[in-house]
């Protein structure tokens, strides 16, 4: 089972958290239809996580978060020198060397002492480093090929620090393995691994991993390609890619850090170079943080969003415990599975991310940040999942067949922790599915549904984002808040699903707000105060321009929709709530009084009445003492009688 566990701090501290009780993840839907998420059929209640926990509601920068790792061992280029080089001769089964350190036997080829070795030729064996503890040994490939018949080809096991320097095109491929060996890659190092140089290295596993140091594996320039039954390249205590080029094709993950028994390792970085992965399992898979701070970066996961999400197995783009930081560089992603999920949190500050998904596209189960990046989804399930969503800066495009930015999931690091144990105890991963209830224009359907404000909260402060969703368009399973920025909402063209949709307060304060949808579904703010807002039953066609004017005939925007709507909310700064406006389609005027109209939000405060079924009324939820709450706009065909008043005026 991986859980989180590190809390970043300045000085990273030492504790133990006990967590009791779960945090429901259940997406507050109005489809009508099923959702599904992962289930457990044998979580635990209580879960114990020791360390240093991650504090996964306020994600660190990227510097914070490297500064607060450990800082990965390699070699410079200037700490050695190619003149120094020893030559050693392959051919066949033997090699020729005029040092001591080298010997051959049994097509085993063994360096025994610190230094720097000039590897040509061709070898049919295995290369074996047993150095010094303290030792320090570089190996140059120069158009060396090494081929094994059994296990790794290059194994070192005693020593320092092994250095890989490339000259020209070595090719280095695996033999088979009986399982049982430590060495479980074709170049294997128990120690800290430096790979650096302007050749090209081809490395090829057949029944392994291609790359492994059970140290810190380092990338500092060369051309690596690597292909692999099982994982690409595998640092276990961390894994940096800072120049080069690198191109993996894996049965298993592509890059991968797995050190589990210490909260600052376990990571995988990419600061530069040029980096292709195509991988049956996960792109990039980290036990703490996967951090990209630069270079160009391209996954194809799972055989793309086109293949869906697998019934067993991960296949995620970029996949960490704790966190996910992208500072930089241009990332593409094309997952089976999520494109870039993290179990703790994310900030996405800078950079160009471009993400197709065949299940979610940007998911958190605590914290998402987005304040700066510019993140487009072309495709996914939901486009961007947390329990804490902010949106401060950046570009923000996104494409969804259900909810667009769906805020649902933990809002503690207690609630995280839990819910991440909770998925990862089952040794069976099974769908669960959650059935929830029709909305009608008056409010949920009869028979009910859990509409609670369970405190998730989705915030938008600046930036411009735009949604394109099936399902709702921005929904929190608590509150809704806009102060800020751009934002421009293309909801459903049919259903009851909304633009907006909260289960606790919405307000908009500040910013530009134009959000199209139907009319079976309409919330709007549950507050009056501040920035005014317009909601006008008005039609249109994917294609129709749609204007809003003041009392006085000014233009305050006009915008051309993408589909189909029946709906529109506006706001913008300068309007108050009170005053008139004209909301104009393909001409076709429709006038509206600000701050009234739709349903009010609310699920919690402000429930409405229910959609009539044939033949009657619909009949609301049961009133709380002190008596009933009056609905918004009754359906046609009966009214909706309401539920809990809203604590600010309703329209």
């Amino acid at each position: 089972m991986k859980a989180l566990q590190k809390i970043w701090t300045p000085a990273r501290t030492i504790g133990a958290i006990a967590l009791v009780g779960m945090l429901a993840l259940g997406a507050c839907s109005s489809s009508g239809v099923t959702s599904s998420g992962s289930g457990s059929t044998a979580a635990t209640a209580t879960v114990a996580a020791s360390g240093s926990n991650g504090d996964t509601t306020a994600p660190p920068t990227a510097a914070d978060a490297l500064a607060s790792n450990a800082k990965a061992s390699y070699v410079e280029d200037s700490d050695w020198k190619a003149s120094d080089a020893v030559d050693v001769t392959l051919s066949g089964t033997t090699a020729t060397s005029s040092s001591d350190a080298v010997s051959v036997s049994d097509g085993v080829l063994t360096i025994s002492k610190a230094g720097v070795y000039k590897l040509s030729g061709s070898f049919t064996g295995k290369v074996v480093v047993a150095a010094g503890t303290e030792d320090q040994v570089v190996l140059i490939l120069d158009n060396a090929t090494i081929t094994s018949s059994t296990g790794a080809a290059i194994e070192a096991t005693s020593g320092d620090d092994l250095v890989l320097s490339l000259e020209g095109t070595s090719t280095i491929t695996d033999g088979t393995y009986t399982g049982t060996e430590d060495a479980n890659a074709a170049i294997y190092a128990d120690m800290d691994l430096t790979i650096t140089g302007s050749g090209t290295l081809n490395v090829t596993s057949g029944a392994s991993d291609a790359i492994t140091s059970k140290d810190d594996l380092y990338v500092l320039s060369g051309t690596i390609n690597a292909t692999a039954a099982d994982d690409g390249l595998r640092g276990k205590d961390s894994l940096t890619i800072a120049g080069g080029t690198v191109t993996v094709n894996s049965g298993g993950d592509a890059l991968k850090s797995d050190q589990d028994n210490d909260d600052t390792k376990g990571y995988v970085s990419i600061v530069d170079g040029t980096v292709t992965l195509t991988s049956g399992g996960d792109g990039i898979d980290a036990y703490t943080d996967a951090i990209v701070t630069g270079g160009t970066l391209s996954i194809t996961s799972g055989g793309g969003a086109s293949a869906g999400k697998p019934s067993t197995g991960s296949t995620k783009g970029i996949k960490a415990q704790t966190y996910i930081i992208v500072d930089g560089g241009t990332t593409t992603i094309d997952a089976g599975d999520d494109a870039i999920h993290s179990n703790g949190a994310l900030r996405l500050s800078s950079g160009t991310i471009t993400a197709a998904s065949g299940d979610d596209g940007v998911h958190t189960e605590v914290a998402a940040v987005l304040d700066g990046a510019t993140v487009t989804v072309t495709q996914s399930n939901e486009a961007l999942e947390g329990g804490l969503i902010t949106i401060s800066d950046g570009t923000v495009d996104l494409t969804s067949s259900d909810d667009g930015i769906n805020a649902s999931g933990s809002i503690t690091v207690e609630a995280g922790l839990a819910a991440v144990a909770e998925s990862s105890s089952d040794t069976t991963t099974t769908d669960t599915t959650t059935t929830t209830q029709q909305m009608g224009p008056g409010g949920m359907a009869d028979g009910g549904g859990s509409m609670e404000d369970t405190g998730e909260r989705l915030t938008i402060s600046g930036g411009t984002v735009t949604v394109n969703a099936n399902g709702d368009g921005l929904d929190s399973n608590g509150s809704l808040t806009i102060s800020g920025g751009t934002t421009t909402v293309y909801g459903p063209a049919s259903g009851a699903n909304g633009a907006l949709d909260s289960n606790g307060a919405m307000s908009i304060t500040g910013g530009t707000v134009i959000a199209f949808a139907t009319n079976e579904m309409v919330e709007t703010p549950t507050m009056t105060d501040g920035q005014g807002w317009v909601s006008a039953s008005a039609t249109g066609s994917a294609g129709s321009t749609v204007t809003i004017t003041d009392a006085s005939g000014s233009v305050l925007g006009t915008y051309t929709s993408l589909k189909a709507f029946g709906n529109v909310i506006y706001s913008t700064s300068g309007m108050t709530n009170g005053s008139t406006y004209t909301v104009s389609v393909d001409g076709t005027a429709t006038e509206a009084t600000a701050g009234q109209g739709g349903m009010g939000s609310g699920m919690g405060p402000g429930g409405q009445g229910g959609q009539p079924p044939a033949g009657g009324p619909g009949q609301g939820g049961q009133p709380p003492a002190g008596g009933p709450g009056q609905g918004g706009q009754p359906p046609a065909g009966g009214p909706g009688q309401g539920g809990q008043p809203p604590a600010a005026p309703q329209g």
